[in-house]
């Protein structure tokens, strides 16, 4: 376990640290060399030129959360007729047992001349027999009636069973229609941000990514300085550790919309596969995580807890303590390290509250 103290100390310095990072990151980065007679495009349009390419892995973003949601649910959708078809499996040879022994009963009526033997047991002038055939009698005519009974009840469940499995089967059409939709849109914008850079020059994408780099750089300064981070010193609970570790483990690994490793991931692919890293089942997609999972303050956050960024909560990532984060960004990106306030936060959740 962390002691307090420290970690403020160190997330100050790592702090610091990411600050001097993302400064000489920028300040590295190759100079502005024109090899290509054509003229460059301004800032201001390589600045619109970023805002389009964000705004469509954006989309494509929230249409891959879309995707696994569908599948998720589509899964779901058919352990539940696998179930139910057993179910129904289950009914139909009750039935015919039923069916058979109250079968069996009728036979053994006609047989005796209509009469059961109970019944012709209380025709005897003996008393004993009497007796005796009057309360065989009686049980016979409960054990049938329950036979009826129990007929009726099965039938009835059988037919349940098969509603359900209609309805089962009709959600689970409509959760693959929208996951193939989803699918088609996630591609479709992956595709146009594609084009987009590809009429880049070279110089042209490095400049493009240094001006990502400098605005994360003042994202997080700006949220560092705002004091919104506070102390945010609390101690990691051993899934939570679980957790961080398992998601820092992927770094380096390629994000691939619809993944959950082990050699892809996408944002919530990362965050939910960590969280069962460290013994806790989360849901899928980063907006039913937001949904579903305890809410806790900036403030108040420790490693392992989940970022939630953007209004629409299209993006997720796992807060590793010190002011920073981990993260699987988007397309043509790797798993990676950031400063938790890089993207605007919409809030954070805790799947071990």
């Amino acid at each position: 376990m962390w002691d307090p103290g420290e970690l403020v100390n160190r997330r100050r310095s790592a702090a610091t640290a990411i600050a001097l990072v993302c400064a000489l990151t920028v300040l590295a980065a190759p100079g502005q060399a024109y090899a290509d007679p054509s003229p460059p495009r301004s800032e201001q349009r390589l600045q619109e030129v970023r805002g389009e390419i964000d705004a469509l892995y954006r989309k494509a973003g929230a249409a891959t959360d879309a995707y696994n949601l569908a599948e998720e649910r589509a899964d779901k959708q058919s352990s539940e007729i696998v179930k139910l078809a057993k179910e129904i499996v289950e009914g139909q040879q009750r039935i015919e047992d039923l069916k058979r022994r109250i079968g069996a009963e009728a036979r053994a009526q006609y047989r005796s001349g209509g009469l059961p033997p109970e019944a012709k047991l209380m025709l005897s002038r003996d008393p004993r027999h009497f007796l005796d055939g009057a309360g065989r009698l009686r049980e016979g005519q409960q054990a049938a009636k329950g036979l009826l009974g129990e007929l009726s009840r099965t039938q009835t469940d059988l037919e349940a069973y098969t509603e359900d499995a209609t309805a089962q089967w009709k959600r689970l059409e409509s959760s693959r229609k929208k996951k193939e939709a989803a699918k088609k849109e996630i591609k479709k914008q992956i595709a146009a941000a594609e084009k987009l850079e590809s009429t880049l020059e070279k110089d042209e994408r490095e400049r493009l990514l240094r001006m990502e780099q400098e605005a994360e750089y003042r994202a997080q300064t700006a949220w560092l300085d705002s004091g919104a981070l506070g102390d945010a010193a609390g101690r990691a609970t051993k899934g939570g550790e679980a957790a961080v570790a398992f998601a820092t483990a992927q770094i380096g690994k390629p994000y691939v919309w619809g993944a959950e490793g082990p050699g892809s991931f996408d944002c919530s692919g990362l965050t939910s596969q960590a969280w069962l890293a460290g013994g806790r089942a989360i849901p899928r997609t980063s907006q039913e995580q937001w949904k579903q999972l305890p809410r806790v303050d900036v403030r108040d956050m420790r490693p392992g807890d989940l970022i939630v960024y953007f209004d629409d909560a299209s993006h997720i990532g796992m807060y590793v303590g010190d002011g920073a984060m981990v993260h699987a960004p988007r397309p043509g990106r790797d798993v990676t390290m950031a400063g938790a306030g890089s993207m605007p936060i919409l809030g954070v959740v805790r799947p071990d509250k």
